[in-house]
């Protein structure tokens, strides 16, 4: 079972918006898209760069670096299954956002 660990508020990430968190030692990228929270790790696998520093729309980030695209529901560079960050269980308890850092 998955330890859920609370990040922040979800008032404090308006839809549309993202954001870094650190939970247990990996940088994790938060994402609000419409009604869903979404949570990757935040270091590009290509350079490095922050994904929370990307662009995003919809359900995919674009890497300011060098343009790899991820999409925020698995974690994977869009059109290469299985290659990409790791992606975290997300869900809100008492207006709070919690993430399973496994």
């Amino acid at each position: 079972m998955p330890n859920f660990i609370e990040a922040m508020p979800l008032e404090q990430l308006p839809s549309g918006a993202s954001t870094m968190v650190t939970i247990g030692g990996t940088d994790v990228a938060l994402f609000h898209v419409d009604d869903e929270v979404y949570a990757i790790n935040d270091t590009c696998v290509h350079a490095g760069a922050s994904l929370t520093a990307g662009r995003f729309d919809g359900k995919v980030v674009t890497c300011r670096a060098h343009g790899f695209k991820y999409d925020l529901t698995t974690g994977f560079v869009v059109g290469s299954p299985g290659f990409g960050v790791a992606s975290y269980p997300v869900k809100i308890v008492d207006g709070k956002i919690m993430v399973a850092v496994t």
